[in-house]
């Protein structure tokens, strides 16, 4: 369990944005407008629940949306961080799970990815049960949908876990950064990259990043470049900062250049391409450093965007509602779905609430509930516009009946915009 330092109820509400900061505070710490947001729509209703409990740390997806419009969950970790091999598929027509064959290797903290022929294409992780250091393994393997079954295919150049894994354009895949074993009690994260060709099934080293991290968000851009924005680099044993660098990398020339930095540093949020091709982020664990004499224990509201034009991020307004390890999901209607979370401040309870981002407004609908409060877990835009939200952690830390263990859940809802 975390101990957190008191904290006086003004500071409390002032960093939640319930009043302003003060004169030097920046812009990502300070309130969100006094007026009251727009009434919140659609509604979340339960669904069929999985076939096993587990939970799947952010921002990766863990959630693949298949060409036949069936989803495909595989992987994860449970409540005591051991690795899962179980795999399943979400039918929309009947809101319900089935059981799919089970992954070659039981893995966590890994990364799936849909090929453009449709299968899916699983990364690196850790597998087994928890140890401290995580060893990274440098396996993949490759699920096809027509045929249910898992093949394993060539791996990695350099085992690892936590890294990001994009769909480039030519259909390759790119997967970048990571965590590695340093010593026999510390972690290190990862400057490497690697592509994946699918038609040959190799890997091939390509340009190395300027900053090593792990547990980042990428994003494909339009023009084909693949943003990589801030997350996590290690710094001890069990110790963790986050960042506020990002960097583009371009596919033709195999290289990474680095672009504007964030205007907060952030690991465990989110980011999201939004139809006008700009990149939208969202919350995030607690800032690791006093910004202008400014400190917040709890999840961050601050959202900003980044602009592929001119390589800048600029604030847009705040979410009404600090959060990390949470899942955002564009909608067909060009909004943004920002769903569940927890405060990094204690990572005892999963939210059990909503909002939505109008980016022509700049501006955040009221609260949306949901059925079930959670952290961790898997979300996907559906093919016929609804979201499905499965899986995660409901209770961690102090709240937990068995201490050391969190709670994960089975259930799985759908939210209808």
């Amino acid at each position: 369990m975390t101990i957190m330092p008191a904290v006086d109820d003004t500071a409390a509400a002032r960093t939640r944005g319930r009043t302003p900061g003060p004169p030097w505070a920046p812009r990502s710490l300070a309130a969100v407008p006094d007026a009251a947001p727009a009434a919140a729509s659609g509604t979340w209703t339960a669904a069929g629940d999985l076939p096993f409990t587990g939970f799947w740390a952010a921002p990766h997806d863990a959630a693949i949306l298949l060409t036949d419009g069936r989803v495909l969950l595989a992987g994860g970790e449970d409540g005591l961080r051991d690795a899962l091999g179980n795999a399943a598929l979400f039918d929309p027509t009947a809101d319900t799970w089935s059981a799919a064959a089970n992954l070659l290797t039981p893995r966590r903290l890994h990364t799936c990815t849909r090929l453009a022929d449709g299968r899916v294409l699983v990364v690196g992780g850790v597998t087994g049960a928890m140890t401290d250091p995580a060893a990274p393994i440098a396996a993949a393997e490759i699920f096809d949908p027509a045929t249910g079954a898992w093949t394993a295919t060539g791996s990695l150049t350099e085992a690892r876990f936590s890294h990001s894994a994009t769909l480039l354009a030519d259909g390759r895949v790119l997967v970048a950064g990571g965590c590695s074993t340093r010593s026999a009690d510390s972690g290190r994260a990862l400057f490497s990259a690697e592509t994946y060709n699918p038609a040959t099934g190799t890997w091939t080293a390509t340009g190395a990043m300027n900053d090593a991290r792990f547990g980042h968000p990428a994003v494909a851009l339009h023009d084909g470049r693949v943003l990589v924005a801030g997350g996590a680099v290690t710094l001890g044993h069990g110790l963790y900062g986050s960042l506020g660098y990002c960097e583009l990398y371009d596919p033709a020339a195999g290289t990474w250049t680095a672009t504007g930095t964030m205007g907060t540093s952030r690991k465990a949020h989110q980011a999201t391409l939004m139809p006008d091709g700009g990149v939208l982020a969202t919350g995030g664990d607690a800032a690791d450093v006093l910004v202008d004499w400014w400190y917040s224990p709890y999840s961050q509201t601050a959202a900003e965007r980044f602009d592929p034009n001119t390589g800048a991020w600029s604030s847009v307004t705040d979410l009404p509602w600090g959060r990390s390890h949470h899942r955002d999901v564009l909608l067909a209607s060009g909004k943004l779905l920002a769903t569940g979370g927890t405060d990094s401040s204690t990572f005892d309870i999963g939210y059990q609430n909503a909002h939505i981002f109008d980016p022509a407004a700049n501006a955040w609908s009221g609260t949306i509930g949901t059925v079930a409060g959670r952290w961790a877990f898997a979300a996907v835009r559906l093919a016929d516009g609804r979201v499905l939200a499965a899986g995660g952690i409901t209770l961690s830390g102090a709240a937990t009946p068995i201490l050391g263990q969190s709670t994960t859940t089975a259930t799985t809802e759908v939210y209808t915009p």
